[in-house]
């Protein structure tokens, strides 16, 4: 049974623009991925909600007050990034020392992200079920993804197949 759902951040829940300096909660303009705070709200209340970056400019702090510049810091209840847990997506104990924080085994957590060897592999190997947020239409075999959506507000559905 699925108890909790752990997104990436950038590229997932808002806009990446990497060509602009420094952390997102600086930025002159940020924005939500289409149909991703809809998604949120469907799911908000029957999951234990996470959010987990490997932003090399953003502590959770900063990860926090970008959010917090659209809105999205009301859909999380814990918050995660590399700086702080000090293990880098695609390492496995990034994702274990997630799932031991929240207090939820591994193989009842799904994590959604975008960026196939980052988000979803590691989270796999861990024992995570997974969703890739495939945006950009790309063809190839993800094999570790159990689902692949290309629009988030398809990742309602995505998630109640699992359980």
């Amino acid at each position: 049974m699925i108890q909790a759902l752990v997104f990436d951040w950038g590229d997932t829940i808002m806009r990446d623009y990497p060509e602009n300096p420094g952390p997102m909660s600086e930025w002159a303009h940020v924005e939500w991925i289409p149909g991703a705070e809809k998604a949120l709200q469907e799911l908000r209340d029957k999951y234990i909600m996470v959010i987990a970056t490997n932003a090399g400019h953003s502590n959770t702090e900063a990860m926090i007050a970008a959010l917090k510049r659209v809105g999205a810091d009301q859909y999380f209840q814990h918050f995660f990034s590399s700086k702080d847990l000090k293990y880098e997506k695609p390492d496995v104990r990034f994702f274990e020392t997630i799932a031991q924080k929240i207090n939820i085994l591994p193989q009842h957590s799904v994590m959604i992200g975008n960026l196939y060897e980052k988000d979803i592999v590691g989270a796999k190997q861990c024992g995570m079920s997974t969703v890739l947020f495939n945006e950009k239409k790309e063809i190839r075999d993800f094999v570790m993804a159990d689902a692949v959506i290309h629009d988030m507000l398809d990742l309602p559905e995505a998630i109640n197949l699992r359980g």
